[in-house]
C-alpha cells in the first residue's frame, strides 16, 4: 500500500529506510517485508482529476491553475480527466503522458452533476484498470450528497472509501461549491465538507477547504498535492493468514524526528494460500 511522509515542521521531509517504518493492525505489531521509494524506476503513477458536473461557475476560473499543474506533473506520471455526472463517470480523456491532451479536456460544468459524487466515484474505480502504477484521484467537488442525506453515516460515502481501499487509490478532495440550493445551505454544506474529510482521511489522502466559499486559488492546494506525490513510498506487511479476503486495519508509525505518516486506515488481504 501507499504512505506518505510529511514533515510534522517545516517544509523539509525526511526520507525513510525500511527499518524506520513501523505496521500495526489496532495493537498487533506486523511484519514490513519491503518500502521502495516511489522515485526513479518506481515513480509510475495514474492521477485522475475528477470535477463535480453540479459545481458553480466559479471552477472555471481555476482552469489556469489545474492547467499548470497538469503541465507540471514529472514524466512518470499519466493524467486522466472526468466529470461525475448523475451518479457515474463521464471520461473526458483516458489516461495520456500528453500534457495537452489533458488540458483540453477541461470544461465548465454542465450543472447536472446528479445526486451523489460518491456513487461517480466509485464508478470511476470500476472502470480504471488496474497495475503496477500508484492510482490517485483529485477530487473537485462540494461533497453534497442528496441521496446520502446529512447524517453522519452514508452508504455511498462508505462504499467509495470501500472501493478506494480495495483498490489502493489514494483521494484527494478539494472543496467546490455547488450551483443551486446545495450551494448555500449551511446545514448541508457542512455535512458535506466533513464527508470530503473523511474520504480523504480513510484513503490517505487530504481534504482542502477555506470556509464555505469557492476557493480564491486551486494553486496552494496543488502544490501541496504535488509536493505530498514526491514523497510516497510503496508498503509490503505481512498480515496474519485469513480464510476470507477482507479489508484491514492498519496504521504506520516511525520514530524518525520530523517525520509523520499518512496512509489508508484500511488495506485489502486476500485470502491466504
Amino acid at each position: 500500500m501507499i504512505i506518505t511522509v510529511e514533515a510534522r515542521h517545516g517544509k523539509d521531509v525526511p526520507s525513510l529506510h525500511p527499518e524506520d517504518v513501523l505496521a500495526y493492525e489496532r495493537d498487533q505489531r506486523l511484519r514490513v517485508t519491503d518500502v521502495v521509494p516511489l522515485q526513479g524506476e518506481h515513480a509510475g503513477l495514474e492521477l485522475f482529476l475528477l470535477l463535480d458536473d453540479a459545481s458553480n461557475t466559479s471552477l472555471g476560473s481555476q482552469f489556469g491553475d489545474l492547467r499548470q499543474f497538469i503541465e507540471s506533473l514529472p514524466a512518470t506520471t499519466s493524467v486522466g480527466v472526468a466529470y461525475m455526472h448523475h451518479g457515474t463517470v463521464d471520461i473526458a480523456q483516458n489516461m495520456t503522458a500528453d500534457r495537452s491532451r489533458a488540458a483540453e479536456a477541461l470544461r465548465l460544468p454542465l450543472f447536472s452533476g446528479g445526486p451523489s459524487p460518491y456513487l461517480s466515484l466509485s464508478d470511476l474505480i470500476k472502470r480504471w484498470p488496474g497495475n503496477s502504477a500508484r492510482r490517485e484521484v483529485v477530487l473537485v467537488t462540494s461533497g453534497a450528497d442528496s441521496l446520502g442525506g446529512t447524517v453522519p453515516m452514508n452508504p455511498y460515502l462508505d462504499t467509495a472509501i470501500k472501493d478506494a481501499q480495495r483498490n489502493g487509490i489514494v483521494v484527494y478532495a478539494i472543496y467546490m461549491p455547488s450551483a443551486g440550493h446545495a450551494g448555500h445551505s449551511l446545514w448541508r454544506m457542512n455535512w458535506a465538507q466533513s464527508h470530503l474529510a473523511q474520504i480523504a482521511e480513510e484513503t490517505g489522502g487530504e481534504a482542502y477547504m477555506l470556509g464555505f466559499g469557492p476557493p480564491i486559488s486551486l494553486a496552494p492546494y496543488l502544490e501541496d498535492i504535488a509536493e505530498r506525490l514526491a514523497h510516497q513510498y510503496r508498503v509490503t506487511v505481512q498480515f496474519r493468514p485469513a480464510s476470507k479476503a477482507s479489508l484491514h486495519d492498519v496504521r504506520f508509525v516511525t520514530e524518525v524526528p520530523n517525520a509523520e505518516l499518512v496512509s489508508a486506515s484500511r488495506v485489502y488481504v486476500p485470502t491466504s494460500r
